[in-house]
């Protein structure tokens, strides 16, 4: 079955460092611009906002279009949490028989699947003789628009 796999060998730590960019105090129409789009409220760090435990996220880049129903897309970069606990239909960052994947996934009654958001690929049902670890839980993805 094909899976969704990563293509880094191994995850990239979120780096320390802040990451600032100015936050406009208005939401964004997607009419006519705004003629005060020049004016900045205030300067936010990304970190903030996409990191909850840094030294347990790490970033990923996806290869693969199992996750595409989820808006997760060849090229993606994903940040990936190790610190929190997967739950049943969490996006999860998975080692299947020592391969990485990222998938859904189902946890009810004592039987595990991982489930593909695109319906060429059917669910995996995990089989007590096979190895599954849950490396993390994808808290976003970073796609690119252009």
């Amino acid at each position: 079955m094909p899976v969704l796999s990563i293509s880094a060998d191994q995850p990239i730590q979120i780096s320390p460092n802040s990451l600032w960019l100015e936050l406009c105090g208005w939401k964004v129409s997607a009419g006519f611009p705004s003629p005060a789009a020049d004016h900045t409220q205030k300067r936010v760090d990304l970190n903030d906002h996409l990191i909850r435990n840094k030294e347990a996220t790490f970033l990923f880049r996806v290869r693969g279009d199992s996750m595409t129903g989820a808006g997760i897309y060849e090229g993606d970069t994903l940040v990936v949490d190790r610190s929190i606990e997967a739950k049943h239909n969490s996006i999860v960052l998975a080692i299947l028989n020592d391969e990485f994947t990222v998938k859904r996934l189902y946890r009810r009654g004592g039987v595990f699947k991982l489930v593909a958001e695109n319906p060429i690929y059917p669910p995996r049902v995990i089989k007590p003789e096979e190895e599954l670890t849950i490396w993390g839980v994808v808290t976003f993805n970073l796609h690119k628009l252009c």
